[in-house]
């Protein structure tokens, strides 16, 4: 096995590189790695449904969509990841209990004694500490894992607060869960880069036949492409989402509006406003339809619209957004 202590921090290329090193080498990898601050759904989520986007966009916290299935995760300081990538077998490639041991055997070097839960997690004193999720391809399994250490909890919160009933869709949806940081449960006080080291010494020293992996510059390059290509665009974090419908209403100037949302693959294909007096509703409408549904896009088309006041703009961003 093939061991990376991966250092770079974007969650863009850092999950380009699992895609990267599953679909295009034969290798066995583990990777411990970290992110900046980011909110990652599943890859059959709704991301729109799954994230707090006002609170996000204003906080410059990025969105993410990965490979795999699963709920939505936050990244950030004190949030520790590690993925492994085999080979196997048919009908021996899905087994979340076999690729969180290792993790769960390091805990237990530091006094702590974790346990695999049952929506393919890992608990401490009952308390969710880590989220996984796997992808197959051909005969290679993809799984990958969070471990909260020291994560600001308040802003995973923030970040993951949705409006219920918000979006009408098929799509996977995220289960809450109570979660706590392992720092707190340490009996002796340990920093953040101790525990991630520790963590790939671990596995270096536990595997068989592991060695430290570097990229090289020719494999970090085709990364940083797949990453620009898939991973940093609009079409993948918001396009992949199921198609789906908003529905909300809210008041400018003492009359009531109701807009009505359709978006496919990341774009509004209809949209309908319908207010008291029928100002401004067909002109929103031609302008919105096939805009692609983010702040940027949607707020240009609105300015654009002539004598839209701006005051009634602000209230439409909140109300879409």
């Amino acid at each position: 096995m093939l061991c990376l202590l991966n250092t770079n921090n974007d969650i863009y290329f850092n999950l380009a590189l699992e895609e990267y090193l599953l679909r295009q080498k034969q290798d066995d990898f583990s990777i411990v790695w970290s992110s900046g601050r980011s909110v990652v759904v599943g890859k059959h989520q709704n991301t729109m449904a799954e994230i707090n986007y006002a609170w996000l966009r204003e906080n410059s916290i990025p969105v993410a969509r990965r490979l795999t299935g699963g709920g939505t995760v936050y990244h950030g300081p004190g949030n520790l990841n590690f993925t492994f990538i085999r080979n196997s077998e048919p009908g021996r490639l899905v087994d979340f209990k076999s690729f969180v041991y290792p993790v769960i055997s390091y805990l237990e070097t530091l006094g702590l004694k974790a346990e695999a839960g049952r929506r393919h997690d890992i608990l401490l004193n009952g308390l969710k500490i880590s989220g996984n999720a796997e992808h197959v391809y051909r005969n290679r399994t993809l799984h990958h894992g969070t471990l909260l250490f020291d994560a600001d909890l308040d802003e995973l919160s923030m970040s993951l607060h949705t409006m219920q009933g918000r979006y009408k869709d098929r799509a996977v949806q995220s289960v809450r869960s109570q979660v706590t940081n392992i720092r707190d449960h340490l009996s002796e006080p340990m920093s953040f880069l101790l525990f991630k080291r520790g963590l790939y010494d671990f596995l270096v020293r536990n595997y068989r036949n592991t060695r430290s992996y570097s990229l090289t510059t020719d494999e970090e390059e085709q990364v940083k492409e797949l990453k620009v290509a898939k991973y940093a665009t609009h079409e993948w974090i918001f396009g992949y989402s199921p198609a789906f419908e908003l529905n909300t209403e809210f008041f400018f100037m003492k009359e009531q509006y109701g807009i009505h949302l359709e978006v496919v693959k990341g774009v509004i294909q209809a949209c309908r406003i319908r207010s008291d007096s029928g100002t401004y509703g067909e002109s929103i409408g031609e302008a919105l339809n096939g805009k692609e549904y983010n702040y940027e896009s949607v707020s240009l088309a609105l300015s654009e619209i002539d004598d839209l006041p701006d005051s009634l703009i602000s209230v439409l961003l909140e109300a879409i957004f």
